[in-house]
């Protein structure tokens, strides 16, 4: 069972004095690149919460993100009352003013604000790590979704290269016969005598180069593989791009070789359809 590289997973958290919202985003990449963002209370907790995301989605461009707001009446910022009130002696004597707009400029001088740093609750940080879990399972499903869709694309995708090979199969003796046609013909046209024996010698030879009976069972075996591969429990991009690589070549060499229109017509058709798997394998796991 494949699954996507594409994601997205979501969880929002009330507690009783904020509210905490969890997002995981995911695109298809190469490795693991994972960008996290989070208020500097929860920095301590960065690299284990890395560890867990990159053991649980293992690849992909990751946006990993935790919002919080405030919804009580809970602050680490206290108002300096000895520092403001100098401040706000210091203004008086300079001008008179009302002590409202006084103290509206005072408490923007430096030091009018004590802010203490916020110390993590773990009581609360285990209740938020539990739901980052449950965004991750969500991200898990939605990726799972969109690997179903993929597969059903490579299954018919594959099937269409497969029913492309036998049209191929059942056209190759009247490609090998086209090809000692016009040989004969371009012999006749000469007007000159030819040793029968020695220019069947040669046709073999010249018709031997353009044999694509390996290609023809390679490119079968390399169909029925990716479909293995993609059938199989584990879900591995990289293994069915490889895969995918070994039936381009095959499909290239049969088409070089082939030397018959409506041979090669099916060539581009088989092309195509290899061309929109690679395409989608770079969002596959």
């Amino acid at each position: 069972m494949i699954h996507s590289m594409t994601g997205y997973g979501k969880s929002v958290l009330q507690l009783p004095t904020k509210k905490i919202t969890l997002e995981i985003k995911s695109l298809n990449s190469k490795n693991l690149d994972l960008n996290a963002r989070m208020p500097s209370i929860y920095r301590e907790k960065e690299l284990s919460l890395r560890k867990l995301i990159g053991k649980q989605l293992e690849r992909g461009k990751i946006d990993f993100s935790i919002y919080v707001e405030m919804t009580g009446e809970e602050t680490t910022t206290q108002l300096n009352k000895p520092v403001v009130k100098q401040y706000i002696n210091q203004l008086r004597e300079m001008v008179n003013g009302d002590e409202t707009e006084l103290l509206k400029m005072a408490v923007r001088f430096p030091d009018a604000l004590n802010t203490e740093k916020a110390e993590i609750d773990e009581n609360e940080w285990n209740t938020i790590l539990a739901e980052i879990k449950v965004a991750l399972s969500r991200i898990e499903t939605y990726r799972l979704d969109e690997g179903k869709v993929l597969e059903a694309d490579f299954n018919n995708r594959i099937t269409t290269i497969s029913d492309l090979l036998e049209q191929v199969i059942k056209m190759d003796p009247d490609r090998i016969e086209g090809v000692r046609e016009r040989l004969r013909k371009g012999v006749d046209e000469l007007k000159e005598k030819v040793d029968e024996n020695r220019f069947e010698q040669e046709l073999v030879y010249y018709i031997e180069k353009f044999d694509i009976t390996e290609e023809k069972v390679r490119l079968k075996n390399h169909l029925e593989y990716f479909l293995s591969a993609l059938n199989s429990e584990d879900s591995n991009g990289k293994k069915l791009g490889f895969i995918g690589q070994e039936i381009g070549r095959e499909i290239n060499t049969i088409g070089s070789k082939s030397n018959y229109a409506p041979m090669q017509k099916l060539v581009v058709q088989m092309k195509d359809e290899l061309e929109k798997i690679k395409e989608q394998l770079l969002n596959v796991l």
